[in-house]
């Protein structure tokens, strides 16, 4: 199944897209079960799953605006030079252990919105990425059953904002801005994937592929990624681990390719779909 979260009138909502439209969910399967986070958390995926069979949509995707998948996850965790054509470009020594930093829920979009250029650099990139949603939380989760804790995928486009992200090891200034993280156009469960590893992933700037690789391709594997980050924090349903890019980033070309308004990135992995984003100035600032 896919699952996508959105605003309509003024309210936000959650709902299955099926063709045709979105069946909407919010408040269908109990009066707590309002957003996607609350489906998962509840357990309730199932339940979605029946709820839908044989029903035609209730609104179609022109009547709802798109939010990101998850727009209120507890914790963003995302992983740094986890493709070796990635590590490579960088030229970073080989890691023993994942690179971890954060990303704010707050600095996310959804499929369709625009990817901002702050006022403050003229070094905005893509990174074109794959999102687990965590289904079921936990600690210290063992590797060989973490991918039973995944609730399902998404595609993610880690806009980075590079001179920023260089003014300290952590990353994290160059990794949360505003209008940055594109997460969409929908989650699609981990059933209807099976094994993600097969999936391809690109991105394309202006239609053109910068990015082209394979989730087989992961230095560390989402089942790894699970395992360890569940040591050193819990994950609750609706988490999101942005599991990392493939080599082909703009700054690491020659010359860097940066993204500028009127650009258009899309990020396409197999089963999951396809996120785009145009880009736009930063106004008001």
């Amino acid at each position: 199944m896919k699952f996508t979260s959105f605003t309509r009138l003024g309210t936000t909502g959650f709902g299955a897209v099926i063709a045709g439209g979105i069946v909407d969910l919010t408040g269908r399967l109990g009066q707590e079960v309002t957003t996607l986070k609350s489906l998962i958390a509840a357990d309730l995926i199932g339940a979605a799953a029946d709820y839908v069979d044989g029903r035609l949509a209730d609104l179609a995707l022109s009547d709802v605006t798109l939010l990101p998948v998850i727009p209120d996850a507890g914790k963003i965790l995302c992983v740094g030079l986890n493709y070796e054509t990635h590590r490579a470009e960088t030229k970073r020594p080989d890691a023993r252990y994942p690179t971890m930093f954060t990303r704010y829920s707050d600095s996310q979009i959804a499929h369709g919105a625009a990817m901002v250029l702050p006022s403050v650099s003229d070094q905005l990139d893509y990174e074109g990425e794959m999102a687990v949603i965590i289904g079921r939380g936990g600690r210290n989760i063992a590797e060989a059953t973490a991918l039973s804790h995944v609730a399902g995928y998404a595609c993610y486009n880690d806009g980075t904002v590079r001179d920023w992200q260089r003014h300290t090891h952590q990353f994290g200034p160059g990794k949360t801005f505003p209008g940055t993280g594109g997460f969409g156009p929908y989650m699609v469960t981990a059933d209807e994937v099976g094994d993600y590893s097969k999936l391809p992933i690109r991105t394309r700037l202006n239609g053109e592929v910068m990015q082209d690789a394979t989730l087989s391709d992961l230095i560390f594997p989402v089942q790894r990624l699970i395992s360890y980050i569940s040591t050193y924090t819990p994950l609750s349903a609706g988490d999101v681990i942005v599991t990392g890019t493939p080599g082909g980033v703009g700054d690491r070309r020659e010359p860097p390719v940066y993204l500028k308004p009127g650009d258009v990135v899309e990020v396409e992995i197999g089963l999951l779909g396809t996120l785009v984003n145009p880009v736009v100035a930063e106004s008001g600032f």
